[in-house]
């Protein structure tokens, strides 16, 4: 179907109305960026395998946690929780872990301050019955 400019069809040039192609353009610019990050996400986790996981927000990952570790003990590696998007040095950062057992455990050392996109957190020991199934927030 082609679109004229004058009412009368004659002489006329095709285009169409500039709603649906500013609603073309936005949903290509989205759906682009939306692959464009996924695309980042996915590069930057093979450049590091095994040493970082995705988190529930896609703008973080972070260090891979022991399946099992012992209560206050300390990790073998420093966690790290990793900001893919815009996130200012000194940001105060949180995390919270959590299980089928217990959903909010009691950890020590979990805040942080973003520095250079990555919060990392000196000693962090989880407290009693918690530890798997971990959730990073950032604050």
């Amino acid at each position: 179907m082609h679109l004229t400019n004058t009412p009368s069809g004659t002489g006329g040039t095709t285009s169409t109305p500039e709603g649906t192609t500013s609603l073309i353009q936005d949903t290509y610019t989205k759906m682009t960026s939306d692959i464009l990050a996924e695309r980042t996400l996915n590069d930057f986790l093979s450049e590091h395998p095994g040493e970082l996981i995705r988190t529930g927000s896609p703008l973080f990952v972070c260090t891979v946690l022991p399946p099992h570790w012992r209560s206050n003990k300390t990790l073998p590696v420093a966690f790290k929780v990793v900001a893919l998007g815009d996130i200012g040095d000194g940001t105060v950062v949180t995390v919270k872990a959590g299980n089928d057992e217990n959903y909010c455990a009691e950890l020590r050392n979990c805040t942080a301050v973003m520095k250079n996109q990555v919060a990392k957190f000196n000693d962090l020991r989880f407290v009693g019955r918690s530890g798997r199934d971990f959730r990073a927030l950032g604050r």
